[in-house]
């Protein structure tokens, strides 16, 4: 028959990984009102006068929102699995831009070398 020893501090359903406070989730949420909020009033009030300019500042932002769930919520750091969880998302990343970029490249160039030059309305 064996005893379990007093002095383990461990939890029945403890996996060993880091469990978000109620501050940390409080954090996120704030940070996430507020991170959706910006792109919102940048649209209602045409706070910027280039439409480029505002379609970066809310991908920027949207960016930085991604971070802030995968941080507060996600809980993902360089700590936890001994860093493989962030190698992971950085390897897809990567082969995320990879692919976007190499999709662009290829379909612009389809489009600058294969199209016609002609005046469609001049064929019969």
């Amino acid at each position: 028959m064996t005893t379990a020893r007093t002095d383990d501090h461990s939890h029945p359903d403890d996996d060993g990984h880091a469990h978000g406070s109620l501050r940390s989730y409080l954090i996120g949420f704030g940070l996430s009102v507020v991170l959706t909020a910006i792109p919102f009033w940048l649209i209602m009030t045409g706070a910027l006068d280039s439409k480029q300019g505002t379609a970066l500042a809310i991908m920027a932002l949207a960016v930085i929102q991604i971070v802030v769930h995968m941080v507060f919520f996600l809980h993902m750091n360089v700590r936890s699995e001994n860093g493989w969880t962030m190698m992971a998302l950085i390897f897809t990343l990567v082969l995320v831009v990879i692919t976007l970029t190499g999709s662009l490249w290829v379909m612009y160039h389809l489009n600058t070398n294969m199209m016609p030059g002609h005046d469609m309305s001049q064929i019969p």
